[in-house]
């Protein structure tokens, strides 16, 4: 079952990234809209986490630069989310391949 918010922690644990990067991509995307309660603890929707993956897709696979990614963003979000979905399902279908190849040397 997927939650409805996650904590900053857990974010960064899910991607593998420091809590300071989430923290400066807020600033830089404005796309990015962590929840926040009344002590200014950040709550990150299933939509935030989509938006991030998109980052690390487009600064991680496509290598482009924060101020490339925010203009990509801004944009093509639909394009960018196919693109980084497609991207997803062929590295789980290499991994898999790969597994059958190991399984049947």
């Amino acid at each position: 079952m997927e939650k409805l918010f996650y904590s900053i922690s857990e974010v960064a644990d899910m991607f593998d990234v420091n809590q300071s990067n989430l923290r400066f991509w807020e600033k830089e995307f404005k796309q990015l809209t962590p929840k926040r309660n009344a002590k200014g603890t950040r709550f990150y929707s299933p939509e935030d986490i989509q938006i991030i993956k998109q980052i690390i897709y487009l600064v991680n696979e496509q290598k482009l630069t924060l101020d490339g990614a925010r203009r990509k963003l801004s944009q093509k979000k639909d394009a960018v989310a196919k693109q980084q979905e497609v991207v997803e399902r062929l590295k789980k279908i290499r991994t898999e391949l790969l597994g059958i190849s190991n399984a049947l040397s």
